[in-house]
């Protein structure tokens, strides 16, 4: 039996109203549309761009915590009770998450935008509220994920890598206004690895686990070479953190190394899931998700090359962005284009011929403008950092954000299909 269906079997009984998955990935969508207008708007600071408040730091966190983050809330709270065959005990923990940290994320992005730490401080705080209460439900989650090892290793790993994400967040947002920390760029340049490569992408690899091989009607990769790639991702993510607290470049080096072999094993096991699948014809989706694949040992390559003053005088924004906008978003947004249609359908009640297809929920010509567009943003975004020519950045910004209100309309479309439904 594929993992496509053990993962479907009686999955219905599981969903939760579809009002819940759907309000967060809505409102990753809007904050999708409000990183680029911001970028647009005041983002000529990008490719020199080294932290502290302002647009740029606004729409990092638009980014990681709207649109990386909401989103997987929601992918997570619904797919791993689907696949663990465990329901959530209530429903209403997973609504407070939502107004706790989806309100919290908009104020906090405000009070970057603005710098002002009146409005930052108490958002960071709500949002983080919000965040501890979803690493609660993760948590029992998981502990009862044992039919799922390599996922659960990966999930266990990007809980912990939360908890310090939110708990470096806030002694960075409180640094701003009393200076109670000794390195605030080593403590930011920690709470990135464990943003990018720990939280947001041990659940990336995680869930590619139990996804890419549903979507392919294939079997899931060896356990013994995914728990091998676990452990390597484990090892260069703990040395990552390591390495930016010490202000030490051997042991990021180090980590980096490792990570890169991590990221072969990854995309080895994933292309091997692929090319065993029965089903060969994937789509658009997979077109960002292998483009998704390709970026993630570049960005590592882009890393070192930065570390090691190889990559010009912006390498460390180069960096950032390859990480955040090439690996991450990309391989969220294809992702996504999968599961938005594929939970409207099993919404969808049951007529004499079966569900709708999923094609009938995906608004392709939608889809093909918000890949062309990301890849173009993307590409000069890249090309502004790497010239140091701050004029690309509104014309890169402006191509991102027509992208992203295509991506918008495709999920309104998904959402107003499953409230007519309901």
């Amino acid at each position: 039996m594929t993992l496509a269906a053990t993962f479907l079997a009686g999955a219905k009984s599981r969903l939760l109203p579809a009002s819940i998955p759907f309000r967060f990935f809505a409102a990753a969508s809007a904050f999708h549309v409000a990183v680029w207008a911001v970028l647009l708007a005041a983002g000529e600071h990008l490719p020199s761009f080294r932290g502290g408040p302002g647009p740029v730091l606004a729409a990092l966190h638009l980014l990681t915590l709207g649109v990386l983050t909401t989103t997987a809330i929601g992918a997570s709270v619904q797919l791993l009770p689907v696949a663990t065959r465990r329901a959530l005990v209530a429903v209403w923990p997973i609504k407070l998450v939502f107004w706790l940290a989806v309100p919290g994320m908009s104020a906090m992005a405000l009070g970057m935008f603005m710098a002002q730490m009146v409005v930052l401080i108490p958002s960071a705080l709500a949002t983080t509220l919000g965040l501890l209460l979803f690493a609660a439900l993760l948590a029992d989650n998981l502990r009862r994920a044992g039919s799922l090892p390599v996922a659960a290793a990966y999930g266990w790993a990007a809980l912990a890598s939360l908890l310090l994400l939110t708990a470096f967040g806030l002694a960075l947002a409180f640094d701003y206004e009393v200076a109670v920390l000794t390195d605030h760029p080593a403590m930011a340049l920690a709470h990135m690895i464990l943003g990018g490569f720990g939280f947001m992408g041990f659940l990336a690899l995680g869930f590619s686990h139990v996804l890419v091989p549903m979507f392919a009607l294939a079997a899931p990769p060896p356990r013994g070479a995914s728990l091998a790639g676990f452990g390597l991702a484990l090892a260069g993510l703990i040395l990552g953190v390591v390495g930016a607290l010490a202000d030490s470049a051997v042991v990021l080096t180090g980590a980096a190394l490792i990570g890169l072999g991590a990221a072969v094993v990854h995309v080895w096991l994933m292309q091997g899931v692929l090319s065993r699948g029965m089903r060969k014809r994937l789509g658009l989706s997979f077109v960002l998700i292998r483009a998704a694949w390709a970026m993630l040992p570049l960005t590592l390559l882009t890393g070192l090359a930065a570390l090691h003053g190889l990559a010009g005088t912006n390498g460390p924004t180069l960096f950032g962005l390859l990480l955040i906008g090439g690996w991450l978003l990309t391989f969220l947004l294809g992702v996504l284009q999968r599961i938005l249609p594929f939970l409207a359908s099993m919404h969808a009640p049951r007529s004499a011929g079966g569900p709708p297809l999923l094609s009938e929920l995906a608004a392709s010509r939608s889809l093909q403008i918000h890949a062309a567009c990301h890849g173009g943003a993307l590409l000069l975004l890249a090309i502004a950092i790497v010239a140091d020519a701050a004029w690309l950045v509104p014309v890169g910004a402006g191509i991102g954000l027509v992208g992203a209100l295509a991506f918008a309309c495709f999920t309104a479309d998904i959402v107003r299909r499953v409230a007519a439904v309901r």
